[in-house]
């Protein structure tokens, strides 16, 4: 090891607190609020860190999603009359059929339940992180942004018992720059990893800890999103689009969608998933060629493009979850995999994850426990609605595989049917 790393770690800063949570994403700032809500009525002291490598909450989302609002409902009853910025209700679903240069409107009554979003809203994700980071921090919640988790510390037993962030300031080679700022270590009695899909320390708890053991092999797409601003003429807001079939292959999972924003702004995408087997395919590419469609087009052709990003979306759903509970921590939101594939949503997942995981801590602390194994949360995690939202859609992509009409035929038959049926779990694909 370099000598100057060593004693870098010798030096570094030591912060204790009761709970600490890597990322204030919806899961990591969900989790953060209810367990400070909670220990503020029960009249209990209780110190909560949440890390974000951004400049501030919400500084790396890129906006522009649909919100069910099932989960904030529960956390927050009285949103509205906080000034909560979810102002863009829903008002129409499309579901478009791509072709080369045409497109089939899908009729409302073939549309399947897991497609229809009456009762949710168009939202700026970013704007809403802000906005749930202020709440926290009213109620006591302590944010250190500009911070990433680099190293998970561990005690002589491999419980988990904090991370430290990065150091600032080093060249290549590991010495020090002028102004060099050592990381610091962060020590909890439990540790929240919300790092998203792909997260680096969960992909290391995963293999350390053997999380993944009995698992399907996890799944992955990536979602590439961009932020348009246009004319009123071309706004319709609270419309939301989703669209099947080209500009991608009847071999290749994925689809792209148009949401709606107030204020003239457009959420357009498109999700591809990473197990494509064409060689030559380039999400990239394919999702400059879905702007091309004239059914898409129509909604930007005079507008101009003010974000773009992606990212990594987990949609292997429960078969391909790894074990959430850890000696001393526990994963949240997309770091377990709880984002529902079949909707396309994830945000009242993770917020809900986030609920679970607090109410398992709190417990716990109650008890003068830490650092241990909280299978509490997996229990309360397979108890919950989230749970039975994932099952209901745990077919989704297998279907979709065999091919897009197959795909929305057994969706229909799945969320439409069975349930008119009173069958309320399908088999397996």
């Amino acid at each position: 090891m370099n000598d100057t790393l060593s004693n870098t770690r010798q030096s570094r800063e030591t912060i204790e607190c009761d709970v600490l949570i890597v990322g204030a994403g919806p899961a990591g700032l969900s989790a953060a609020l209810r367990l400070k809500l909670q220990a503020n009525d029960a009249g209990k002291e209780l110190s909560i860190i949440v890390l974000d490598k951004g400049s501030e909450p919400g500084s790396h989302i890129l906006s522009g999603a649909v919100m069910d609002p099932r989960a904030l409902n529960e956390l927050i009853p009285d949103w509205q009359e906080r000034g909560a910025p979810i102002k863009q209700p829903v008002t129409q679903d499309k579901l478009l059929l791509l072709m080369n240069e045409k497109s089939i409107n899908i009729p409302d009554a073939l549309i399947p339940d897991n497609f229809r979003n009456q009762g949710n809203f168009i939202i700026s994700l970013g704007n809403l992180i802000k906005w749930l980071a202020d709440q926290a921090e009213t109620a006591g919640v302590d944010i250190y942004a500009g911070f990433s988790a680099a190293e998970i510390l561990y005690d002589q037993d491999a419980n988990i018992i904090g991370v430290a962030t990065g150091d600032m300031g080093r060249h290549r080679d590991g010495s020090m720059k002028e102004g060099f700022q050592s990381g610091m270590e962060i020590l909890a009695k439990y540790t929240v990893f919300a790092e998203g899909a792909r997260g680096h320390l969960a992909k290391e708890l995963i293999k350390k800890f053997h999380l993944d053991t009995g698992k399907a092999p996890p799944s992955f797409s990536i979602g590439i999103k961009e932020l348009w601003e246009v004319p009123s003429d071309q706004s319709r807001p609270g419309l939301v689009i989703h669209t099947t079939g080209w500009p991608l292959d009847k071999e290749s999972f994925g689809g792209g969608f148009l949401y709606h924003l107030n204020d003239n702004k457009i959420a357009l995408g498109l999700v591809v998933g990473l197990d494509y087997s064409n060689p030559w395919l380039n999400p990239f590419q394919e999702m400059q060629r879905l702007k091309t469609h004239p059914s898409i087009r129509k909604y930007i052709d005079q507008g101009r493009r003010i974000g773009y990003g992606a990212r990594a979306i987990n949609n292997g759903g429960i078969p391909s979850m790894p074990d959430p509970c850890l000696p001393g921590g526990l994963l949240i939101g997309c770091n377990a995999g709880t984002l529902n594939a079949s909707r396309i949503k994830g945000i009242h997942t993770a917020i809900k994850s986030g609920m679970i995981a607090a109410d398992a801590i709190f417990n716990a602390l109650l008890d003068n426990r830490k650092n241990d194994l909280l299978t509490e949360y997996q229990t309360l995690l397979q108890q919950s609605w989230l749970w039975q939202e994932l099952e209901n859609g745990s077919n989704f992509k297998p279907w979709f595989k065999k091919g897009h009409m197959v795909g929305f035929i057994m969706a229909g038959i799945e969320h439409w049917l069975l349930p008119r049926l009173g069958i309320k779990k399908s088999p397996g694909v």
